[in-house]
């Protein structure tokens, strides 16, 4: 059972009414900072088993939901951070967006013909791939481990996924494949992009 909170009253014109990212879940409208709001999102998280925010470093703690808080009211919580570039990185406070994150992890440059500059996928490598990914198996793991806990124990944590270290990370086997001499650096001699089966 997944409730979605959505910003009361904002849309941007960036959501169709009915979006099918939503599909299956619930959902509630609030404003954060309203203190009425932020106490009704606690009293869900009081019995909840996982709160998942993707805002920057520090706006969870300065509206009254940080992790903190929220084990107040709900010791065995299992709170999930997804942020560009992680919590206390020299990038932690600087907007960002998923071409950026590809772009400076690396990820970005294969992702072209040769000749061309690179071309972000269709899907977000980052957000997707390297940010939420990462994430829900960051919060399966702590599942697990709290599963295994001592009942007369919290067994609540935090789970921090920064989007930029995930594509990164995402990049491991293409750079073991160059380490091993394997893998080409130049765009269109590569083994997973060099042959003509691989551009059919």
């Amino acid at each position: 059972d997944v409730v979605c909170v959505h910003r009361k009253g904002h849309n941007a014109g960036l959501m169709p009414p009915h979006p099918i990212i939503d599909r299956g879940k619930r959902s509630i409208m609030l404003d954060l900072k309203s203190a009425a709001d932020v106490e009704t999102l606690l009293q869900l998280v009081e019995s909840a088993d996982a709160l998942l925010e993707g805002f920057r470093p520090g706006v969870m703690e300065r509206l009254g939901l940080g992790p903190a808080a929220c084990h107040v009211r709900n010791p065995d919580l299992l709170y999930g951070r997804m942020t560009g570039w992680g919590q206390d990185s020299p990038l932690a406070q600087t907007a960002g967006h998923d071409l950026n994150y590809t772009a400076l992890s690396g990820a970005l440059w294969y992702d072209a013909t040769p000749g061309t500059p690179p071309q972000p996928p269709a899907t977000l490598l980052g957000d997707i791939g390297g940010g939420a990914l990462y994430l829900v198996a960051g919060i399966l793991a702590a599942l697990v481990r709290r599963g295994n806990a001592h009942e007369s124990s919290p067994a609540g944590c935090v789970v921090d996924a920064a989007i930029y270290d995930g594509s990164a990370h995402m990049m491991n086997l293409l750079m073991t494949l160059q380490q091993a001499g394997q893998f080409a650096t130049m765009r269109g001699a590569r083994l997973l992009d060099g042959p003509p089966w691989s551009r059919c």
